[in-house]
């Protein structure tokens, strides 16, 4: 059974900074991709952030330059570094991992989910 449990979450001042971080188990966590999804209140979940099997990366424009993710194969965990935060980054941030070792900006595209963790960013 895969299982995916996100922490780090929190309330931060906007221009503050927060690492997220994601546990994988069930699987080879090595050979999938794993990406970040947002979803803020009102809204629709929407893309962020990918790493591939290969370590090829990818970010919504909105966070390039300020977001970073990463990935341990060793500790089977994948981390969003998330740096001069917004309040229009409030959100529940939910990890995900891919039905293969590429990423994908979809939903769809994604076999398993964490259940999430809030992040509130004050103005």
């Amino acid at each position: 059974q895969v299982q995916l449990v996100e922490s780090g979450g929190g309330l931060v001042q906007a221009g503050g900074s927060l690492r997220l971080s994601c546990a994988a188990s069930g699987r080879t966590f090595s050979s999938y991709a794993m990406a970040w999804f947002r979803q803020a209140p009102g809204k629709e979940r929407e893309f962020v952030a990918a790493i591939s099997w290969s370590d090829e990366t990818y970010y919504i424009d909105s966070v390039k330059g300020r977001f970073t993710i990463s990935r341990d194969n060793a500790k089977n965990t994948v981390y969003l570094q998330m740096n001069s935060l917004k309040p229009e980054d409030t959100a529940v941030y939910s990890c995900a991992t891919s039905y293969s070792g590429t990423y994908y900006k979809t939903e769809r595209r994604y076999a398993y989910w964490g259940q999430g963790t809030q992040v509130t960013v004050s103005s």
